[in-house]
């Protein structure tokens, strides 16, 4: 399955030196909304990414794939003459790794002057930590971001690696190489585009900082409006074991809230007043504890109490509003997440399932330029894999 192109960047090309995590989900986000990428796979055994089966390697999707030995002087002289035609190349190494392999941006630039050069790091290209190995939880636990979320009392609580890798690493650096490439339309010139996990997940918690400043929000887990600490926008465990959630966070929400369970605000404490927050807590979780998640959930239906069932990963792509939503799709048997967002008339699509490294090797040379005597010649070289 190939897809044509479409989506609003159709006609962008990127070259995608692969890497894992927030680097492919950004060239994922892109290739959904129509960039042609390609993606330069290292050769096999290399430590990374986590051992499924290729077509469940979703942030590799929509896209095809070249397996090279970056190594090798003829890859490095393929991967420029690529460059040559590209508009963006990204890459997601430790600083100076694209520089030894001869890619760096002065290379590339060299070769293409109006190219966006999109560099994806934990730590960023400079400073104290710039060489040190980290993942997701670690660029977060130095933002403020992980202390502040979890209950009072508890350890921080781990947002899976969707703040640091995804929030702070993908979409910044999605949004980065986008406004410098239409920059470079205007300028001719290009540059370095360099998104760091560690700052774009500080600059999440722009609006928590605000909060903290104007003395709002306390440096003290689980006691805030937004983590835990506000009664009525929090979780709360169910007859039957599961959970649901409750947001009601303005008054007119929070008394259909109180109306759906059941409550009488006259025998409650004021709904900011946080000092009586523990006692209310414990009347919501003593009325929720009274029915099954789904029977609150059809209490709440059509309501405006803001509470909604808590679904599993397996549930999720089977409830109504997604299915209309058209949110999750099936792409070669296996379920998964639809390009977003959505645009009115240049609507995004998955190009391909993900492919096996170097699949594509032979098409997409050709689609650049290579003749078949140039790629024999790489491959005898053991550049092309």
């Amino acid at each position: 399955m190939k897809n044509p192109a479409q989506g609003p960047l159709k006609g962008v090309k990127i070259v995608e030196i692969g890497s894992i995590g927030p680097a492919p989900f950004c060239c994922m986000l892109l290739a959904d909304l129509g960039a042609e990428i390609v993606r330069i796979d290292r050769p096999a055994g290399h430590d990374g990414g986590a051992p499924i089966d290729a077509r469940f390697d979703l942030l590799n999707r929509s896209r095809r794939s070249v397996q090279m030995n970056l190594k090798k002087p003829e890859a490095v002289a393929a991967v420029l003459r690529m460059v040559e035609q590209a508009d963006i190349l990204m890459e997601g190494f430790r600083p100076g790794v694209m520089e030894r392999l001869g890619l760096g941006p002065d290379a590339c630039l060299k070769a293409n002057p109006r190219l966006v050069y999109g560099r994806m790091t934990g730590w960023g290209q400079d400073g104290p930590l710039a060489q040190a190995p980290g993942h997701d939880v670690n660029y977060i636990s130095l933002t403020g971001a992980l202390h502040a979320m979890g209950r009072a009392g508890e350890a921080p609580a781990i947002p899976l690696n969707l703040v640091g890798d995804f929030g702070g690493g993908s979409l910044y650096l999605a949004l980065g190489v986008l406004s410098a490439l239409l920059e470079a339309r205007s300028s001719g010139q290009g540059q370095v585009v360099d998104a760091a996990m560690v700052d774009g997940a500080t600059s999440l918690m722009t609006l928590i900082y605000g909060f903290h400043a104007a003395g709002y929000w306390k440096d003290e887990r689980g006691t805030n409006r937004l983590d835990t600490g506000a009664p009525w926008y929090n979780v709360y465990e169910t007859k039957d074991g599961k959970h649901v959630s409750i947001g009601a966070n303005e008054t007119r929400f929070y008394q259909e809230a109180l109306r759906v369970l059941g409550l009488n605000a006259q025998d409650l404490p004021e709904q900011h007043d946080q000092a009586g927050w523990p006692l209310m807590k414990q009347r919501f979780a003593e009325a929720f504890k009274t029915r099954t998640r789904d029977e609150w959930a059809a209490l709440a239906a059509g309501t405006q109490s803001c509470i909604v069932p808590v679904l599993s990963l397996a549930e999720a792509p089977r409830h109504a509003h997604i299915q209309q939503r058209g949110s999750f799709v099936e792409v070669d048997g296996v379920i998964q997440p639809a390009p977003a967002p959505r645009f009115s008339r240049t609507p995004g699509a998955i190009q391909n399932p993900p492919p096996h490294p170097g699949q594509d090797s032979d098409a997409v040379l050709g689609d650049w330029g290579f003749s078949a005597q140039e790629q024999q010649a790489m491959r005898a070289a053991g550049a092309v894999l």
